[in-house]
């Protein structure tokens, strides 16, 4: 995976929780990255989904896990798992 699969390395999170959540007064279990931009949406088993319906939104596939010591990468459009390189921190 490179920045022009869909990764840009150098572009921070967008904050420390799900934007749309913590704008709306929502709640997430996890955490997730977009990859290309650095959006922070939550996953899929948190009510709202944000982070699935930025890549429907935007065509951003691939997201990393934003939880504590996971660094694992998704690809929405594959429905697969990815390793990838590190991201800019906060």
């Amino acid at each position: 995976m490179t920045e022009s699969s869909g990764i840009d390395s150098t572009v921070p999170p967008s904050g420390t929780g799900c934007a749309e959540c913590l704008s709306n007064d929502g709640w997430w279990f996890h955490l997730r990255r977009c990859a290309e931009c650095g959006h922070i949406g939550c996953c899929d088993s948190s009510p709202a989904q944000h982070a699935s319906a930025h890549f429907t939104e935007t065509g951003h596939p691939i997201v990393r896990s934003f939880e504590p010591g996971e660094d694992w990468f998704w690809h929405y459009g594959e429905s697969q798992y990815y390793d990838g390189p590190a991201l800019a921190d906060p």
